[in-house]
């Protein structure tokens, strides 16, 4: 399986926040009570919120692993590009987020828990509840 692009150039970036891209994070919307993503992601939704890595549960820990090492993965789904049909994450083009099975103990199918990564470096979401809610993986903490 071919592991999908993981980082964004610097054109590719600005050309995404000058044309209808994501909204940064300024000072003013820091202190209102609006969830936000971490001050030094350029990453957000409404109703996306922060993981620090050292939060997740091991499995999760295990899947960004194999999602480094380009696999294999334990699922044939693994990888597959998330059409981000909830409209939770920001809005990219398809093929833009791809998702991954993280494993959950005593289920006897995939479970709920998932990462979806996006193109930009370090732009790895998870859901434990089945994409009704994401958390951007702060991998600083």
């Amino acid at each position: 399986m071919k592991t999908p692009p993981r980082f964004m150039s610097v054109a590719a970036l600005a050309a995404a926040l000058l044309v209808g891209g994501p909204a940064t994070i300024t000072a003013q919307a820091a202190t209102t009570t609006a969830p936000t993503t971490s001050a030094a992601s350029p990453f957000s939704a409404a109703a996306v919120g922060d993981i620090c890595f050292s939060d997740l549960p091991s499995q999760a820990h295990d899947t960004l692993d194999l999602i480094a090492r380009g696999g294999p993965f334990p699922y044939d789904q693994d990888g597959v590009v998330f059409q981000n049909r909830e409209g939770v994450l920001p809005s990219r083009s398809t093929g833009y987020y791809h998702e991954y099975t993280v494993i959950t103990p005593g289920s006897s199918d995939r479970g709920a828990r998932r990462i979806v990564t996006g193109e930009a470096n370090q732009e790895d979401y998870y859901t434990s509840d089945h994409y009704a809610s994401f958390d951007l993986i702060d991998h600083a903490c």
